[in-house]
């Protein structure tokens, strides 16, 4: 048996586990482990699990996986939330360079009463796909954006299969997003690969969906009020010739609670 400790942190309704592995004794190649320790009846339960590593030249290294147990591409509230780990264990700062998956990020950090605000960099985006009834781009992530109207009724768990096991995705998958703009606030319902259910929110599918409404002309504004299912969150960014640099995801990241389980490895 190995005891293993772990912060449990949130942004959104997004939840997490982080583990502090800048000894590297976590086995990252245990995908049967990570899927444990994220199933919500016999592990924690989580909808993903990030490794904190040292790396040179950055304060950290984020090493992501989806509660499939597979190590996956960006995540944006996961980057949100490493942030807040990172000080929760010592690594106190107000601004954080990272490396992930996807590049190099910058996070800036402040603590608004018993939680942390956190704005981070996201990567460019250089293309966006325009179809008959959908915007497709990546965001560190893939993301499929379809706008919809009555989201809150919408069949996200029905629906977002048939695009997410398609003929094109089926291989690889892709996140599915599923919007609706009211009163100036773009409200989102995700469907994620890796967890394969519709989750409370989604970082990188946030991003995609204020970036697929500038797009396609249905906001003007250059940011952007977002309501996922589990808290608000905003996107900012600057647009030239279809493509979009400087891009910001900002908002909460909690901690739930710290704690350790034993597991058989």
């Amino acid at each position: 048996m190995a005891t293993i400790q772990f912060y449990k942190i949130q942004g959104a309704g997004n939840d997490f586990i982080l583990i502090d592995d800048r000894d590297e004794h976590f086995d990252e190649k245990n995908n049967q482990l990570v899927k444990f320790l994220c199933d919500r009846k016999f592990g924690i339960g989580a909808d993903g699990l990030m490794l904190l590593r040292n790396k040179k030249g950055y304060d950290f290294h984020m090493i992501y996986y989806n509660s499939d147990g597979n190590e996956s591409s960006m995540c944006g509230n996961g980057g949100r939330c490493i942030t807040a780990f990172a000080n929760e264990i010592g690594l106190k700062k107000e601004l954080y360079t990272f490396l992930a998956v996807d590049g190099d990020h910058e996070a800036e950090l402040t603590l608004n009463k018993d939680e942390y605000w956190v704005k981070l960099q996201m990567i460019d985006v250089a293309e966006v796909e325009v179809g008959s009834d959908y915007l497709y781009m990546n965001t560190g992530s893939p993301h499929y954006v379809v706008f919809v109207k009555d989201l809150a009724h919408f069949p996200v768990v029905e629906e977002a299969p048939k695009i997410r096991y398609n003929d094109r995705f089926k291989e690889k998958g892709t996140n599915v997003n599923f919007v609706e703009i009211i009163n100036d606030i773009l409200h989102i319902r995700t469907y994620e690969r890796g967890c394969e259910e519709e989750t409370l929110a989604c970082g990188t599918g946030v991003t995609a969906a204020v970036i697929a409404a500038f797009h396609s002309g249905r906001i003007k504004e250059h940011s952007f009020a977002v309501k996922a299912i589990g808290g608000s969150l905003r996107v900012s960014f600057e647009s030239e010739g279809g493509k979009y640099r400087k891009v910001i995801l900002e908002g909460p990241a909690k901690t739930v609670y710290k704690g350790e389980i034993s597991v058989s490895i």
